[in-house]
């Protein structure tokens, strides 16, 4: 998913805070700069487009559907088996369907119950677990007074017809909170041996909430996510290092996403007539249409979710693709009509960042890729991800920035962390979102020559904490998206820092072909990063994986006296460098002396403390530590840089970078 943290005021107000600092210390000799602040997609340069004017009129959907089969050989282990029939009745916004799901025992102990997620359930009431963390707001989109939904079980019956509603309970794992429905638990009649079967069959009513936290409608817009009974995951022995077989159990959070097993899904659509709907996976037939309503039929096998949406008003566009790692796909554009014009730069960010990805990291082995692009005031079904289908950003603008691009290349890049590596994201959501932004970066600068601004990245490092936790640990949906998104991808590139670029991808890759289809745990990557590097990483996982440590490195003191050598007068020069937090490696240290002699130097980064005594001719002007910004997790950089020449009382540090940051600021305040 992507985050919309937008810091414009409390740029501002610091921006004007340092521009005072500046000038009462005469520091006007540093603003100077040579940076790019490409962290905000809209700050970027406007791409080019054409004009509407100049592209042909999309086809309003497919004539006809090539016909793909399901794969040969199965690349996961499909333990789940949907077959699911939902119709929309789009007057009352509500779904009515019914389920048959085969779910296969994967492990060596006898199952004697399943558990089921409900996720419309958080919608119920505020006082849901989901509703009660987010206040009802999930970045910059809040839940109205008609965001309310539910899911209603009909009947849940064995083969033979025998009932278990009687038996369904609605647990709560985490919190014991009564008035959390989102999990459920099913006492079976018979236990399910290892590499057995059992199947059961469900109807269910979904009332949709206006479109919240990436489900719902707006207008006749539908966004189908997280929209069936979904069976929970369940995790062998090794499993994320597990030692025993056994669900992996979870309420629906404010900040958690999903974690689910591979499985297959054969779903049949019905909607009004007038509709045009995407889907994952590929659509088996034509569309038919019966008695006011259009039935689609859609299949996909080794992926754990299934996500569709809807809307009379889509405008579709189909190109095929194919690239090294992409055999042939069909990427499918379901563009807001305020958007059409755009179907070049929507299918330029899908087919590059797709080639990317696969190039870089592995094969993405299905037949489609479907982008959706909601209508304005539909953002809360806004960039997300679902297996082999995303949501761009809501087309809130005829004109957008790089956001339109920044957007779709993340959310592609989730096919790759979240798809098909499928990493828990209710307990490890930083091996799918940093990853992913992580990736996002090397895309967009690659293609569209947009490089991120990480000083300024690390700066907004003001409350870090350890990745690996519960997402609902994290104090709010700010504190989730900083850590787990951006500091994240900054232990990633601090990563890359010490090993080079090239040996970063060796290390993705690895990771990915190791573990694609496997659900991995942080210790799994750590595993694969020391295989390949054939180093320990111990310390460096301690202090920014599983500590909440950045890498503050600061000139601490400057002392000077006049000394005399062989009858000489010179100055002694005294400096203290020192690190709070984790280590990044070696760091540069330049000294700079009034007569314009530089000396520098290189910490090799050990203990926490490094002192130079110098002897020169003229004093010591001032030091910086770590000049070039290398240093991925420094997010105090204000104390980089000491003069010396200051009176002791007036004597403030001062970070070079930061006051180049100051000028672009205020350049961009009229955002």
């Amino acid at each position: 998913m992507y985050p919309r943290k937008m810091l414009r005021i409390a740029t501002i107000l610091a921006t004007t805070a340092v521009l005072v600092l500046s000038l009462r210390q005469s520091f006007g000799d540093a603003w100077l700069s040579g940076y790019t602040y490409a962290y905000n997609p809209t700050a970027a340069p406007q791409p080019s487009v054409k004009t509407p004017e100049t592209l042909q009129q999309p086809a309003s959907e497919p004539e006809t559907v090539p016909k793909p089969k399901p794969k040969p050989v199965a690349l996961s282990n499909r333990i789940a088996e949907y077959h699911m029939d939902v119709h929309l009745h789009d007057k009352d916004k509500k779904l009515h369907g019914t389920q048959s799901v085969t779910w296969k025992n994967p492990g060596q102990t006898t199952v004697s119950e399943l558990y089921f997620h409900l996720y419309p359930n958080a919608f119920m009431n505020k006082n849901t677990t989901f509703m009660r963390e987010s206040g009802g707001k999930l970045r910059e989109d809040r839940a109205t007074a008609d965001s309310v939904g539910y899911m209603k079980l009909n009947a849940l019956t064995l083969e033979n017809g025998t009932s278990l509603l009687p038996a369904l309970q609605y647990v709560r794992p985490d919190d014991n909170n009564p008035n959390d429905m989102t999990l459920a638990r099913i006492r079976l009649p018979e236990p399910v041996a290892p590499g057995g079967k059992v199947t059961l069959k469900t109807a269910f009513e979904v009332k949709l909430p206006e479109v919240f936290a990436r489900m719902g409608y707006s207008g006749d817009f539908i966004m189908a996510g997280q929209w069936f009974p979904k069976l929970a995951a369940y995790e062998t022995a090794g499993t994320r290092g597990s030692t025993k077989d056994g669900w992996n159990l979870h309420q629906y959070h404010g900040n958690s996403e999903f974690y689910s097993d591979f499985g297959i899904y054969n779903v049949r659509i019905q909607v009004p007539s007038r509709y045009k709907v995407a889907a994952t996976g590929f659509p088996t037939k034509s569309p038919v249409i019966s008695g006011g309503n259009k039935i689609y039929h859609f299949y996909a096998d080794d992926v754990h979710d299934f996500a569709w949406a809807a809307s009379p008003d889509f405008v579709y566009v189909e190109e095929a693709f194919s690239a090294p790692g992409v055999p042939g796909v069909r990427i499918k554009l379901y563009l807001d009509p305020l958007h059409a014009h755009l179907k070049e730069r929507y299918m330029h960010a899908a087919k590059s960042s797709l080639a990317k990805y696969a190039h870089w990291y592995g094969d993405y082995p299905y037949s489609t890729l479907s982008v959706i692009v909601p209508p304005k005031g539909g953002n809360g079904a806004g960039g997300m991800e679902y297996p082999t289908l995303v949501t761009a950003f809501a087309a809130e603008s005829e004109s957008p920035g790089y956001s339109l691009e920044r957007t779709v290349v993340h959310e592609i890049g989730h096919q790759f962390w979240y798809g098909m590596v499928a990493s828990n994201e209710f307990e490890e959501a930083w091996l799918d979102e940093g990853f992913t932004s992580y990736a996002e970066d090397k895309v967009m600068e690659a293609v569209y020559g947009v490089e991120s601004n990480l000083p300024i990245e690390s700066s907004y490092m003001t409350s870090p904490a350890p990745l690996k936790q519960h997402s609902w640990h994290y104090e709010n949906n700010d504190h989730y998206a900083e850590n787990v998104y951006m500091r994240a991808k900054l232990v990633l590139l601090g990563i890359e820092q010490q090993v080079g670029e090239a040996k970063m991808q060796a290390i993705l890759r690895a990771y990915f072909k190791s573990f694609k289809f496997r659900h991995p745990s942080t210790e799994d990557f750590q595993a694969i990063l020391e295989k390949v590097t054939d180093r320990p990483w111990g310390d460096y996982f301690k202090a920014f994986v599983y500590g909440s440590e950045m890498s503050d490195v600061a000139v601490d003191s400057i002392h000077i006296k006049p000394v005399k050598k062989d009858g000489k007068k010179q100055y002694e020069s005294v400096v203290r460098i020192r690190r709070e937090g984790g280590s990044l490696g070696p760091v540069a240290v330049i000294l700079q002396f009034a007569d314009g002699t530089t000396m520098p130097r290189v910490w090799d980064g050990n203990g926490t403390e490094i002192e130079y005594r110098l002897n020169h001719d003229t004093p010591l002007s001032w030091v910086i530590a770590d000049p070039n910004l290398t240093n991925m997790l420094d997010n105090k950089r204000i104390n980089n840089f000491m003069k010396a020449e200051l009176p002791a009382k007036e004597r403030n540090r001062w970070n070079m970078g930061l006051v180049k940051l100051v000028e672009l600021m205020l350049s961009r305040i009229g955002w």
